[in-house]
């Protein structure tokens, strides 16, 4: 399809608010995937051009989060091989399986997320904790991968959830590992669909200027603001994006 001029400067400050919620609370897509639909994109073509686009957000955290990502790039090399597997396997059910196959999940696994932000320094509190990843988190981010390829929204804080449990570090610190592992996820992601035919290109490259600017200033909020709020306000994004998707999943 054709996008308009006005549509196109619609998805490049689309991009900008994909961006900057993407790099700060994993959810990029509860901005960017609406306003592909709402400039007429159909759903399977709207989902592809997302993943493809949101690269500039991996692109842009990636730039603005290079002090939280010191230190951490043994265990993002071995956690990024694991997304990267996860997200070509999402990529492919996507493609090779029938629409809404994981609708009715989905809503519970974001909530799920996001109660474990809220519990997440108890946890680690309570069951012991380390820097490696482990067997278990291993299969966590692996599951959380695959769900980021096949459809992604609020994959970022399923991430963030997991390295916020079985990492002890600060939360600008998982939040930067966070978008680095999903975007390994991505990235595979985006290139099975690139060769789908179904990418709108027009609408990629203007979400993914946007998406950049956005993400870059994202890791200076983080940054700056407190944890224990931050991780409040991204738990309850996560609350209402869940019963956003339920409501659309169950409502007769």
């Amino acid at each position: 399809m054709t996008l308009t001029l006005p549509a196109l400067l619609f998805l490049v400050v689309a991009g900008v608010g994909a961006g900057l919620t993407g790099s700060v609370a994993g959810l990029a897509s509860l901005v960017s995937y609406p306003a592909l639909l709402a400039v007429g994109l159909p759903p399977l073509s709207a989902n592809v051009t997302n993943t493809i686009a949101l690269l500039g957000t991996t692109v842009g955290a990636a730039a603005g989060s290079r002090p939280e990502l010191t230190g951490q790039r043994d265990r993002l090399k071995r956690l990024c091989a694991v997304t990267a597997a996860g997200g070509a396997l999402g990529a492919r059910l996507l493609l090779s399986t029938p629409p809404g196959v994981f609708t009715a999940i989905v809503p519970f696994l974001i909530a799920g997320a996001s109660i474990l932000l809220f519990l997440g320094p108890r946890l680690r509190k309570n069951h012991g904790h380390g820097q490696a990843l482990s067997p278990m988190a291993g299969a966590g981010a692996f599951a959380v991968a695959i769900y980021g390829g096949y459809f992604g929204a609020a994959a970022g804080v399923l991430m963030l959830a997991l390295l916020s449990t079985v990492w002890t570090q600060s939360l600008a610190r998982s939040n930067a590992a966070k978008n680095i592992a999903t975007g390994a996820a991505n990235f595979i992601a985006a290139v099975v669909f690139a060769f789908t035919g179904k990418a709108a290109w027009p609408a990629v490259v203007a979400l993914c200027l946007g998406s950049v600017l956005g993400s870059w200033l994202g890791p200076a909020i983080v940054r700056r603001v407190p944890a224990a709020p931050l991780r409040v306000l991204i738990g309850l994004g996560g609350l209402a994006l869940a019963g956003t998707l339920a409501y659309r999943a169950f409502a007769v």
